[in-house]
């Protein structure tokens, strides 16, 4: 993914700027889909979830939750995956503080999958008990 400068050294602005970041961000999500596991899955799951957010969601707002929510682990996730490329990328060999930086990011997935279950098990519940 090699990002062409400009040819006399000025950054791109205005709409061409926006654009080029669009495809910056598309090659990104491309790239992530393409060779990491966990976001395929999660993005699997994601989808499958996302027609019972308007199912379960009573308003508007409820429904921006349970989306919210989801979006929240993808993007987690493709931090993540940023995180564990760039550490990679930096050091073939083990060290200990790449380790638990991968950890620490594994980790911050971890809890937003259970805040996501949690919001969406909640508002459930919500719905079950609720008369």
């Amino acid at each position: 993914m090699n990002r062409p400068s400009h040819p006399h050294g000025r950054k791109n602005r205005g709409v061409l700027r926006f654009i080029q970041s669009t495809v910056y961000s598309a090659q990104g999500f491309r790239a992530a889909f393409s060779s990491e596991e966990s976001f395929r899955q999660e993005l699997i799951v994601c989808i499958a979830l996302t027609p019972f957010a308007f199912l379960l969601g009573r308003n508007f707002a409820e429904v921006i939750v349970l989306l919210g929510v989801l979006v929240s682990v993808l993007t987690v996730e493709l931090i993540n995956s940023a995180i564990e490329v760039l550490a990679d990328t930096v050091s073939a060999e083990t060290h200990p503080l790449i380790g638990q930086t991968k950890d620490i990011a594994s980790a911050a997935v971890m809890m937003v999958i259970t805040f996501a279950g949690l919001v969406w098990f909640g508002l459930l519940l919500v719905r079950l008990f609720s008369h």
